[in-house]
């Protein structure tokens, strides 16, 4: 699509099987941040990886915007609903550049509460640095499970990260939609050489200014 900018695509992916190497409650992993992590839910393993993922992208590709994407908890369906996916960041603008993004592409976005101040304690360990699942499931998981992720990275690192949960949005009974291909597209456009993909991007240079808003709206009357 004519990116200008050094962009990757690191896909975290793995087989989730049952065997003898097969992940067990009380287990300790040591992750690729360093981070040790006490399992006590083997069902939340996605987060095992992406949290590789991202400590990845920082320390070997040195990015300094990381996006996670996955279809990462089913509470996600409750918290947002199921047109919407839940975006969980660290800075503001590109929360609202997320949600921006979101209603000019059609795959809808809408925040969830960043508090790793008061959140990140549901994932005490008394004999690793974390758990991997929360205490209280009733205490917001869908942005602790993200919190987990940034947590391999770190929550003073500089950098901009974005953590997307697209579990609800990405089906419609039977079939997939094909969620997030466009909100990918329309986020980072402004980056790209394609016209299309600069006037939709909200983070690029060619920002609607009121006047053009107010036409647009003028014209969506008209329309109507």
């Amino acid at each position: 699509q004519g990116f200008k900018d050094n962009l990757h695509a690191v896909f975290c992916l793995a087989e989730n099987a049952v065997g003898p190497r097969a992940t067990r409650p009380d287990d300790i992993h040591v992750l690729y941040s360093g981070k040790t992590v006490e399992i006590n839910n083997t069902d939340a393993e996605g987060r095992l990886i992406l949290a590789d993922g991202v400590a990845y992208a920082c320390k070997d590709l040195g990015a300094d915007i990381i996006l996670d994407m996955a279809t990462l908890t089913g509470a996600q369906g409750i918290a947002t609903g199921k047109y919407h996916a839940a975006v969980l960041t660290n800075n503001e603008e590109w929360e609202k550049a997320c949600v921006k993004a979101g209603r000019n592409c059609g795959d809808l976005v809408h925040p969830l509460v960043y508090c790793p101040e008061l959140h990140f304690s549901e994932f005490t360990s008394a004999v690793a640095d974390m758990k991997n699942s929360v205490a209280d499931r009733d205490n917001t998981p869908s942005s602790c499970a993200g919190l987990f992720i940034a947590s391999h990275i770190g929550f003073d690192w500089p950098g901009v990260w974005v953590h997307i949960d697209i579990a609800a949005p990405v089906h419609a009974g039977e079939r997939a939609t094909g969620y997030g291909v466009a909100l990918l597209l329309s986020l980072f456009g402004g980056a790209s050489e394609d016209p299309l993909l600069n006037m939709v991007s909200p983070l690029g240079c060619n920002g609607d200014s009121p006047t053009d808003d107010m036409e647009r709206d003028s014209k969506r009357r008209r329309l109507v």
